[in-house]
């Protein structure tokens, strides 16, 4: 069973992407999703967190995003350190969740796959492209951010020519309904490549 990486700067559209995946019967596993939960419901996550961040990062057991997020995204090294301990734990659950998946492939959905080297663990890996007014935009709507927010994050974030050098395959999300008909192509491909 063949592992397609999806990823995709903030606000490219990697979610309805993988939805359309979903929808063609293909497991997805999200792990920004599955990240956000192990932060909840696993105690060695918690504590690490705790012990990088202090108390506040948590209240009542339950992650304090807001106190996490300015704390994280105003120093690099704060940001690379809760990501060694989230990312090595999203990778064991992931390997948990596709033992006795039966499907030609899995799409593997991150955010920062190429920032993490996490997409040395694919066969394959799609790159969810938008132009960067649309990307604001989305987000803006999304999540009420404002552009600045939006910027600092992005910040974190390879540039798309960056990461078109590691793509195997790319989907401009610009157009919807372009969108579906350009995801269910790559799957046929996909479908031929898993045979391989």
């Amino acid at each position: 069973m063949k592992i397609v990486g999806l990823t995709g700067g903030i606000g490219s559209g990697k979610t309805t992407v993988a939805g359309y995946f979903k929808e063609l019967g293909i497991p997805v596993y999200i792990a920004d999703e599955a990240g956000k939960d192990l932060m909840k419901t696993s105690a060695a996550v918690r504590s690490q967190i705790i012990e990088l961040l202090g108390e506040e990062a948590y209240r009542d057991n339950i992650p304090n995003r807001k106190y996490i997020a300015a704390r994280v995204f105003a120093s690099a090294d704060k940001l690379e350190s809760l990501n060694q301990i989230i990312h090595p734990a999203v990778k064991q659950d992931f390997e948990n969740w596709k033992q006795g998946l039966k499907a030609p492939y899995v799409i593997y959905e991150a955010a920062i796959l190429f920032e993490t080297g996490g997409y040395k663990n694919c066969d394959l890996v799609i790159l969810v492209t938008a132009p960067l007014e649309k990307r604001i935009e989305r987000l803006q709507k999304r999540d009420h951010s404002t552009t600045e927010e939006i910027q600092a994050r992005m910040k974190h974030q390879w540039a798309d020519d960056q990461k078109r050098k590691y793509a195997d395959y790319e989907i401009l999300n610009s157009e919807i309904l372009f969108l579906k008909e350009q995801v269910q192509n790559l799957h046929e491909i996909l479908l031929k490549a898993s045979k391989n």
